[in-house]
């Protein structure tokens, strides 16, 4: 069962100190805080998906960033069909609606454009750690 990423937000303390937000668990540091890193270190690898942005409506910035080819997604729950984690995000957090937005520009712009951390900017680079928690789920989605 899908475990939205709303349930491993940051503390106040874990947004204002980088270190502290580096210790979470890498489930907890890729649902809430460096889901879009993984998400583009996901599609270097599986270029055939793509970045998309969940996003809460009426918010000025994206809640979520996953990776996706429209039927499944992946993000620090592993593999899951897309219908499903949208439903399970919408019934977390039932008091707006909820999109899906393609994502078309690289990392840099996304960060810049989106009020989210840049990989340089994080307690250390995230790159690498996206790229060993990656290693540990199947290449393709079950089925």
């Amino acid at each position: 069962m899908y475990r939205p990423a709303g349930m491993f937000r940051r503390t106040p303390e874990e947004r204002a100190d980088q270190e502290l937000s580096w210790r979470r668990t890498d489930q907890a540091f890729f649902a809430a805080g460096a889901c879009h890193v993984l998400a583009w270190e996901f599609v270097a690898r599986n270029p055939s998906y793509g970045v998309c942005a969940v996003w809460k409506a009426g918010e000025e910035n994206p809640s979520h960033v996953i990776a996706t080819d429209g039927t499944w997604a992946f993000d620090h729950d592993g593999w899951t069909l897309l219908d499903e984690l949208l439903a399970a995000t919408a019934a977390y957090e039932p008091d707006a609606a909820w999109d899906l937005v393609p994502v078309t520009s690289d990392l840099a712009t996304f960060c810049a454009q989106n009020y989210h951390r840049p990989p340089e900017l994080y307690h250390e680079d995230p790159r690498p750690r996206a790229r060993a928690y990656l290693d540990r789920f199947p290449s393709r989605p079950p089925g």
